[in-house]
């Protein structure tokens, strides 16, 4: 049963076929110009439950699962990891975003979610309008400077991309403590997370695939994505969509990269600041997230 719901009043359910083995979980609320949010690891649509309601006001706000998350659908990883691409993941929020009538958009995204608006924005320019990425450098940057102090840090990075079973069998031992673990061990603890959002994270970590789904999403990280990425750099392809880059100031990527620099090097139109917070920048810092997306979505679309 979807839950979610309750933390999310007026939002309605949606529930919309993308692939053939693929259907995204959603839920629409507002009106105005079209906003899709995507969430993070080990997380769901519930972590925007803080910021929504506002967005709402301004915006038609689409809260996605991403594929392989919440109550979206996980489907068996093909051998090379290809249908958990970003490239794939991506496509799933154009089909969605196409069925519920909004043909371009603007997209605010956390963690493996601005990882998927990366490779919207890259694959798809034409329907993004401005996009705002959370707390993550891009990917083939953060894999190519990997450090002591990164891998100790972001430990489920290199634990999710091991051969299944191991990670899913370990994972689903204790779903639950799975996600206190991950989430926990970040310098804010467990103090940002409410009941119920936690509830949420903690149901769908225990669904059936899930555990599976998390993996994949990583395993095609750590393999065909930085494919993709390499691919657009050695082309000298740069994403055009006009972009705000917000991070943690007392975070793993303020410390261990230099993310404004990466997103230019990737990003024609990159710009962004340091917010005093932690990663979980929407459950951590939600007032001021909204002042500074607000702002930016607010300017005129290019």
């Amino acid at each position: 049963m979807n839950t979610s719901t309750d933390l999310f009043p007026g939002f309605a359910h949606h529930r919309v076929p993308v692939d053939d083995d693929v259907a995204i979980d959603a839920l629409v609320g507002g009106t105005g110009d079209p906003l899709l949010l995507l969430h993070g690891h080990p997380q769901t649509r519930a972590i925007w439950h803080k910021v929504a309601a506002r967005l709402a006001e301004r915006h038609t706000v689409v809260l996605a699962d991403l594929r392989g998350y919440g109550d979206s659908s996980k489907p068996a990883g093909l051998p090379d990891h290809s249908n958990y691409s970003k490239r794939a993941m991506a496509r799933d929020q154009v089909r969605l975003m196409q069925t519920l009538g909004l043909d371009d958009f603007d997209i605010l995204a956390h963690d493996r979610g601005a990882r998927v608006a990366h490779r919207l924005a890259a694959d798809h320019p034409e329907r993004v309008g401005r996009m705002i990425l959370l707390d993550v450098a891009p990917t083939l940057a953060m894999y190519e400077q990997v450090s002591r102090e990164f891998a100790t840090a972001y430990w489920h990075w290199f634990f999710l991309i091991q051969p299944a079973p191991l990670p899913e069998r370990l994972i689903e031992a204790d779903p639950a403590a799975y996600v206190r673990e991950v989430i926990g061990r970040r310098g804010a603890g467990m103090a940002p997370f409410t009941t119920g959002a936690l509830a949420e994270y903690e149901r769908c970590m225990a669904l059936p695939g899930a555990a599976h789904g998390v993996c994949e999403d990583y395993r095609a990280a750590a393999g065909i994505d930085l494919a993709h990425d390499r691919a657009d750099r050695d082309a000298g392809r740069r994403i055009a969509t006009p972009t705000l880059v917000l991070w943690g100031r007392d975070g793993v990527i303020e410390k261990c990269f230099r993310p404004l620099d990466e997103w230019r090097r990737v990003a024609q139109d990159a710009r962004g600041e340091a917010l005093p917070c932690g990663h979980y920048i929407a459950e951590e810092a939600p007032e001021l997230l909204l002042e500074k997306a607000t702002a930016f979505l607010g300017e005129a679309r290019r």
